[in-house]
């Protein structure tokens, strides 16, 4: 009987000690995805060259042996201010802290060190694939008139899949706490250098460095760098409102804010403080209107202080 693709059940939970499983569970740590792509086998296949009397092909062995695991989440607040989303455990492996302020806020920022880990449950059907010791990257998307996403990328430590009963994933809250598409009454603040503008597209990579580092006596998943990107496609305006070229050319900062959603414990705010404009590269035509795509680097200035993501 062929297995179901579309029967998937996903599980993330913060470990306590790198690598050691923490033990998901259906009912307090289920993640409501879209896109899920899983590279269950990711490594080298080292050939044993044996010097033989006869031509053929060489045994090989798999060494490196690790995961990679991607999908999407849909970037909607737990619906009460100070309370984590179930995506926030993602945000922790993606190299960031999570700092809650009770029944106000939940930020999340980037961090240098103590990078925590994340133990993943998938069923495909009735496969269940676990990837302990993962550690990711992310990029937050916002289209005009779309859902806006959180996509992650997770690369994780391997273990041999195995035929077992899903667990029976708690996701009425997170079905029934439906996004807000992002529209000008939804997502009431863009600016860039405290310029107002049109937007058609955001995206802000994380950037982060996943590697995997197999040695004798550690083998391990670590972020070793970051490098945050945004790009960004927008309106063109007046150069006496805005100037991305002489921005470019002075190699000048500023902020970009971003608020999408109104209602409490459902607004989520982005503040980039520190923004270096980069070489506008084109111009484009959308229904015989001038766009810029902008691109645009997000700079420490205090350190660890590059983008907030604050839920309220």
């Amino acid at each position: 009987m062929p297995l179901k693709w579309k029967s998937k059940v996903l599980l993330a939970k913060v470990e306590t000690a790198y690598g050691t499983d923490p033990t998901p569970t259906g009912e307090l740590n289920a993640i409501l995805a879209t896109e899920v792509r899983l590279t269950p086998m990711e490594g080298q296949d080292v050939s044993r060259n044996l010097e033989l009397p006869y031509l053929g092909a060489q045994p090989t062995i798999p060494t490196e042996l690790h995961q990679r695991l991607s999908f999407r989440v849909e970037l909607t607040p737990s619906g009460t201010a100070g309370t984590p989303p179930p995506w926030g455990v993602l945000m922790r492996g993606a190299a960031c802290a999570e700092v809650i302020e009770v029944d106000t806020s939940v930020t999340y920022n980037p961090v240098t060190n103590a990078h925590e880990s994340v133990t993943f449950y998938l069923w495909i059907d009735s496969t269940l694939y676990k990837m302990t010791g993962a550690r990711g990257t992310a990029v937050v998307r916002v289209t005009a008139q779309g859902i806006i996403y959180i996509e992650f990328d997770f690369t994780g430590l391997f273990t041999l899949p195995s035929e077992t009963p899903q667990a029976t994933p708690t996701l009425t809250a997170q079905i029934a706490n439906k996004p807000k598409v992002a529209t000008t009454a939804n997502t009431p603040v863009f600016t860039v250098n405290g310029t107002s503008l049109v937007m058609r597209s955001f995206a802000l990579n994380f950037g982060n460095q996943v590697e995997t580092r197999f040695l004798i006596g550690s083998e391990s998943v670590v972020i070793t760098d970051k490098a945050e990107t945004i790009e960004t496609t927008v309106e063109a305006v007046p150069l006496t409102t805005l100037d991305p070229f002489a921005l470019a050319f002075a190699q000048t900062t500023g902020a970009v804010a971003l608020t999408h959603g109104t209602q409490a414990g459902l607004t989520a705010a982005l503040a980039i403080p520190a923004a270096q404009m980069q070489r506008p590269q084109s111009l484009e035509n959308q229904q015989n209107i001038k766009e810029w795509p902008l691109r645009m680097v997000p700079l420490p200035t205090s350190g660890n202080d590059q983008w907030t993501l604050t839920l309220t």
